[in-house]
């Protein structure tokens, strides 16, 4: 491959396309975070500095003339560096952001170079078959046929939008798309939703008001009689029930609904099922719990993000469907200036984004590197990890676990103590910076969060947690 060995005096784009310059930045680089992590377990994982002083310490003008490389570099690591949420270590057990395999960072290298827009066939006909084809991993995965389809996303939120506004288009014979909703749908979901699924029924224009929360079980397992009395009640007030939103690994416990029942319920209503498994999608590669995700594959559409416990660095989430027409109807607008070959896939046709990353890559490339087995013993070893805490917790005079892990995130609670104290405690160990963990309230009583996602935790660091969460406890208490 030809190289620019020498830069012309004067030559103003000489910066952008000096080569040279990009070879020694990239191996500085990569030496620079080969280093970070090698290191990273002795690291502080969560900064001691105050917002007040991030603001200072970024506090500059816009920049008008250029800095060398090495300068800015060097900058990297006194400003940006030591004040990040280290999620490479291996305590950080936090919000289902998990240590990101090697050869995903590779691929997000790659994909920033190249460049690859894969909305469109034009701008990247070998990243759009390779998308496809990480696409069809996942369906398959999930259990979906030859007929499935999908989108890779930036998260959760994303994907959890378009399954939505997939139902919401369902319910009303894609009229809504044209012209808008009347107020008469509904839609159901757990009381253990994410978040994202309020924001989704916001913008899909039914409206937070017309979202029915379902209480839970003992297990945090949506209620099967209780939904079925709120779709009765509604049919009988005139609102027209249209879609039903499952948890496949709630982001509190991991708990799975009832998935079976549900989607037989909703055959019989008439409803779409939407699966949210961002972050239990990890489970159909588990040993450990296999069947656990028994019925997402009777869903219509389904989230799972790469980027949680595929290990994937961000942003890869990904919304399947059952039958990839669903996707057409609802977004299939072909402006002139993208007409094309219609044997070339066009993801804009069949999808909400436009310009986006190349997401694919890095997913590919990380179950040709490891294989869908090994990440599959990762995630086993965090279902064990979690597993032990339990098991600790079980026996103990100072804590005690809300629910049975079925996946790696685990709720513990003290045996006396408010939801300050258990806010105290938790702040406390993001203090002493081995470990990152958060708070929670389940059917309004605190709890502790614990969820590894991390290949780099083993069963030693569970242990340390917690003889930790026990000794600042009982220093706090008193």
């Amino acid at each position: 491959m030809n190289t620019v060995s020498h830069v012309p005096a004067g030559d103003e784009s000489a910066p952008v396309t000096n080569v040279n310059e990009f070879r020694l930045l990239g191996h500085q680089v990569v030496d620079l975070l080969a280093d970070y992590l090698e290191h990273v377990d002795q690291a502080r994982l969560f900064p001691q500095i105050t917002p007040a002083e991030l603001r200072k310490l970024f506090d500059e003008p816009l920049p008008q003339d250029g800095t060398d490389p090495e300068r800015i570099l060097l900058e990297l690591q006194t400003k940006l560096l030591p004040y990040c949420t280290h999620v490479n270590h291996p305590g950080y057990m936090g919000l289902i952001t998990p240590s990101p395999t090697p050869i995903g960072i590779v691929a997000d290298f790659i994909a920033s170079a190249i460049n690859q827009n894969p909305f469109s066939y034009l701008v990247g006909p070998s990243a759009t078959e390779m998308e496809r084809r990480t696409l069809q991993w996942l369906a398959r995965l999930v259990g979906f046929g030859p007929s499935a389809g999908g989108n890779l996303t930036s998260g959760g939120t994303m994907a959890n939008l378009i399954g939505i506004k997939l139902g919401r288009d369902f319910a009303s014979r894609n009229s809504a798309q044209h012209d808008g909703t009347d107020g008469s749908l509904r839609a159901y979901v757990s009381e253990e939703r994410q978040v994202s699924i309020d924001k989704a029924i916001d913008v899909v224009g039914i409206g937070r008001a017309n979202l029915r929360i379902i209480p839970t079980d003992d297990e945090f397992r949506i209620r099967m009689d209780a939904l079925e009395t709120a779709v009765a009640e509604d049919r009988k007030k005139g609102f027209r029930p249209a879609i039903l939103i499952a948890g496949a690994g709630t982001t509190n416990t991991g708990s799975v609904d009832p998935l079976v029942e549900l989607s037989a319920f909703a055959r019989r209503e008439g409803l779409w099922v939407h699966v949210d498994a961002a972050y239990g999608g990890g489970v159909l590669l588990s040993k450990r719990r296999e069947g656990l995700l028994k019925g997402l594959e009777l869903a219509d559409s389904v989230t799972i993000d790469p980027h949680k416990w595929f290990y994937a660095p961000v942003d890869a989430g990904a919304v399947i469907v059952r039958n990839e027409k669903s996707l057409t109807d609802s977004f299939g607008i072909v402006p002139p200036y993208l007409t094309s070959d219609p044997d070339q896939y066009q993801f804009y046709v069949h999808g909400l984004e436009q310009s986006r990353r190349f997401r694919s890559l890095k997913v590919w490339m990380a179950f040709k590197r490891y294989g869908a087995a090994e990440i599959g013993r990762w995630i086993d070893r965090n279902i064990e990890q979690a597993e032990r805490l339990y098991e600790l917790s079980s026996r103990d005079a100072d804590i005690e676990p809300v629910h049975k892990p079925s996946m790696s995130a685990i709720c513990l609670r003290f045996h006396s103590g408010d939801a300050d104290l258990h806010q105290k405690v938790v702040a406390e160990i993001q203090r002493q910076g081995k470990f990152w963990i958060s708070t929670t309230v389940l059917k309004g009583r605190p709890a502790i969060r614990i969820n590894p996602v991390n290949f780099r935790t083993t069963l030693r660091h569970m242990d340390e947690l917690f003889g930790t969460l026990k000794e600042v406890y009982r220093k706090l208490r008193t």
